[in-house]
């Protein structure tokens, strides 16, 4: 199957950056968020993205546009209809997840492609909320999807060997290395990095080293470009309590246990960037 036409649900911090990946690799996209709010902050998210880029003569204008030119919006699901393949990109419920399938199953034409951009969510659960099992599947972009190469499909016992073949070969088209991991709860990322994560908060948690040292420790120890508690915030609390929540529920492995630190934070709304608090004050 050819794959031309994309879809992507969800408009925020993650969905925009994935519809910003499709129009730059040249495809048309319809980008869908129910909130009217949400779709013009994230078409001036890719804007401002892009326009970095002609700043600093990685991209020519006439090219910006052109990409722009490729992003149409809507607030409707049924204009996803006659797409060849949708990328879910909703918040982190399972169950809102299913009954978002159920519509566009019920919406789109038989060939359509199911992805979630779920980062441990069970991919079994949605796609038996559908009557295409063998059609969906996980597309894990990583965050911010625009910079970052991996895209993770995951594959659940139902999905087709010959459709698995076709998304992975449409991946490279975008630019990604893609890989293809099990149904299983974290995949392979998420599986990995969560302890690690987690594990930073229960050092702040415990006192044995402050904010500032456990993220410039890993920086300039390991290289990576920003300390743990960042990327907590970054990715925002109450996402990753959702990951770590799952990640337990399933495996009953106490390294997936949520510190009370982060169990608090969250409660108290401190969600990181997108609130303006979180182990770093953005305000």
């Amino acid at each position: 199957m050819e794959i031309k036409k994309l879809g992507v649900l969800g408009c925020g911090q993650m969905g925009s950056g994935i519809v910003q990946v499709f129009a730059q690799a040249g495809y048309e996209v319809v980008a869908v968020d129910t909130v009217p709010a949400m779709i013009e902050k994230g078409l001036k998210g890719i804007e401002k993205r892009l326009m970095g880029r002609v700043d600093k003569g990685k991209m020519t204008l006439d090219e910006k546009n052109a990409i722009m030119g490729r992003i149409k919006t809507s607030t409707k699901l049924e204009d996803l209809a006659d797409c060849d393949l949708i990328e879910e990109a909703i918040p982190e419920d399972l169950e809102l997840k299913k009954k978002t399938f159920a519509e566009l199953d019920r919406i789109c034409k038989p060939e359509t492609i199911f992805g979630s951009n779920t980062s441990g969510l069970s991919v079994t659960d949605m796609a038996v909320a559908t009557k295409r099992s063998e059609r969906v599947m996980g597309m894990h972009f990583h965050n911010p999807a625009p910079v970052m190469q991996l895209l993770e499909l995951v594959k659940t016992i139902m999905t087709g060997q010959d459709i698995i073949d076709d998304v992975k070969k449409w991946g490279a088209t975008l630019g990604k290395t893609v890989v293809v991991a099990p149904d299983v709860g974290g995949f392979i990322v998420t599986r990995l990095f969560t302890p690690f994560l987690l594990g930073a908060v229960r050092m702040l948690e415990a006192g044995i080293a402050t904010r500032d040292e456990i993220d410039i420790s890993m920086k300039f120890a390991v290289n990576h470009p920003m300390g743990p508690l960042e990327v907590v915030d970054f990715i925002g609390l109450d996402t990753e309590l959702s990951i770590a929540n799952s990640l337990y529920e399933e495996t009953k492995d106490p390294k997936y246990a949520p510190p009370l630190l982060l169990i608090k934070m969250v409660t108290a709304g401190w969600l990181g960037r997108k609130s303006g608090k979180g182990f770093y004050d953005y305000k």
